[in-house]
């Protein structure tokens, strides 16, 4: 009988946030991919579409750019916002001094909210000779500059505001993982002649590949999902320049109300996630294995 309670009382427990998970994570989206395949007034379901929504998407022009753009993203995310986090844990790492005012330092961004940091960045690349960093240049006998208006920029702008504001906690990420090292590692390398390049090489990277792993993993997959930074920034501009994803599909559901064409590109963006990280995880698998 004691046991019988037990058992009930702990499904009381549980039960509530069960529901809970599934009313506001997997009752949207298994709604989500239903109304992809249908012909929609509002977010109400009319008439079987089959995949004409999937086509439509597809085929329009607007969506071949902004799938163009995600990779751009991607490629600048690798460089800036993947990279930067590991350089800066590894120099914390090995500061003797301070780690603590710094750690704090690199952490302070996240503390932002996203949408007071776009804004805080848009007004700092504002163009035209109003825009703070341009003032500045200014100043220094330099042209001003379009920033968010050139689309050749747009993209890497973005994508150093996302880091700006996101990069703490992945560089205090890699300096947990940097701190489980055996420091009897690099000091046999240092007695053998080792320098700092061929110590981070052979040793750091090779302790800490699976935390780098795992963070592309997250990085791609955060890329692929950009909404609030071009939204408030750019608005997907100048000419679709830095649309993405999820935001066209943003546009689709509350602007043109094409519910089904929103939810169609939502499925699309999960697939084109899924693909890759299939990908990923094969050639990890083969590389470990050679």
């Amino acid at each position: 009988m004691r046991r019988l309670f037990r058992d009930w009382s702990s499904w009381i427990l549980i039960v509530p946030t069960l529901f809970a998970f599934f009313f506001f994570s997997w009752q949207p989206l298994v709604k989500g991919i239903v109304l992809s395949f249908f012909n929609t007034e509002g977010y109400n379901a009319v008439s079987f579409a089959g995949l004409q929504n999937y086509k439509d998407v597809i085929q329009n022009s607007a969506f071949q750019q902004t799938l163009t753009n995600s990779f751009v993203y991607v490629f600048w995310s690798l460089l800036i916002g993947f990279a930067v986090p590991i350089i800066v844990a590894v120099v914390i790492n090995e500061l003797r001094h301070g780690k603590s005012f710094f750690r704090f330092s690199v952490f302070f961004p996240s503390m932002v909210p996203g949408i007071a940091a776009s804004m805080l960045w848009m007004f700092l690349f504002e163009p035209g000779k109003g825009g703070v960093l341009n003032i500045m240049l200014s100043a220094l006998g330099f042209p001003v500059q379009q920033w968010l208006q050139d689309p050749d920029m747009t993209i890497m702008l973005i994508i150093f505001t996302i880091t700006w504001r996101n990069f703490g906690g992945t560089v205090l990420l890699y300096l947990a993982s940097l701190q489980s090292i055996n420091h009897d590692l690099y000091e046999a390398a240092s007695i053998d002649g080792a320098n700092v390049w061929r110590r981070f090489k052979s040793i750091t990277i090779p302790q800490i590949s699976s935390m780098i792993g795992l963070m592309m993993i997250l990085q791609i997959s955060g890329v692929f999902q950009i909404f609030n930074e071009p939204l408030v920034m750019t608005e997907g501009g100048p000419n679709n320049a830095s649309m993405t994803l999820m935001l066209q599909s943003y546009y689709y559901a509350f602007r043109s109300f094409e519910a089904g064409h929103s939810m169609a590109l939502g499925v699309i963006t999960f697939l084109v996630l899924m693909v890759l990280t299939i990908i990923y995880f094969r050639l990890d698998k083969k590389l470990n294995r050679e």
